[in-house]
């Protein structure tokens, strides 16, 4: 159930009556929902739009019908939706599509992207073509940006797919951080909600169903 706004609790984004099908079958319809700074789940089962949704909410798709609103603000919020491992970045080397990013987020962190570079042992990777990464190699990389590029509105599509062990606790903690942020939204796109955060207090569910 969505949180109500406050001033400790803005509503980053609101999405009144999203419409979308696709060959004649609605993904969703009559879609309503608020993202609030700190965690935000979006789930549902196979092929029932939660790609579709994330790639909406970046822009980068646009709704058949219904209306976005990123919040009473003077500027657009920054919104990060990256994906590695597409076959466009084949030919880049790891630490030129990190170094691209930089200056598209004023809030990049630096020190933080040179801990998770550490923590995820990609410090050997950074060098290499991306297509001589693995799928998981690939999308630590784009776990490093999400974290450090401080953007307002970060998307996340299944980040634990492909991680080993290791990462995986990495990336819990990092979720577990972003779920106490005050100025950051996160809205993490899975199955459902992975076991290692069902003790986090989401600001917003979006259930697509099974």
């Amino acid at each position: 159930m969505p949180h109500a706004s406050s001033p400790a609790n803005p509503v980053l984004l609101r999405a009144d009556d999203l419409h979308l099908s696709y060959g004649g079958q609605a993904l969703f319809a009559g879609l309503s929902f608020t993202i609030h700074p700190g965690l935000n789940l979006l789930q549902g089962g196979e092929g029932r739009g939660k790609t579709s949704l994330l790639r909406m909410l970046s822009g980068s798709l646009q709704p058949q019908r219904g209306r976005l609103d990123f919040g009473a603000r003077a500027a657009p919020i920054q919104v990060y939706y990256e994906c590695p491992e597409a076959a466009a970045h084949d030919a880049c080397p790891a630490q030129d599509w990190l170094a691209e990013r930089r200056p598209r987020f004023p809030a990049w962190q630096a020190a933080l992207e040179a801990e998770l570079i550490l923590s995820l042992g990609l410090e050997e990777h950074l060098g290499k073509p991306m297509f001589m990464l693995s799928t998981g190699s690939r999308r630590k990389i784009g776990l490093v940006a999400a974290a450090a590029c401080g953007a307002e509105l970060t998307l996340l599509d299944q980040p634990y797919s492909a991680l080993d062990a290791r990462s995986s606790r990495v990336l819990s903690d990092l979720l577990l951080a972003a779920s106490q942020q005050q100025a950051r939204a996160w809205l993490l796109a899975d199955y459902g909600m992975p076991p290692a955060l069902t003790t986090v207090r989401l600001q917003s569910l979006i259930d697509l169903g099974d």
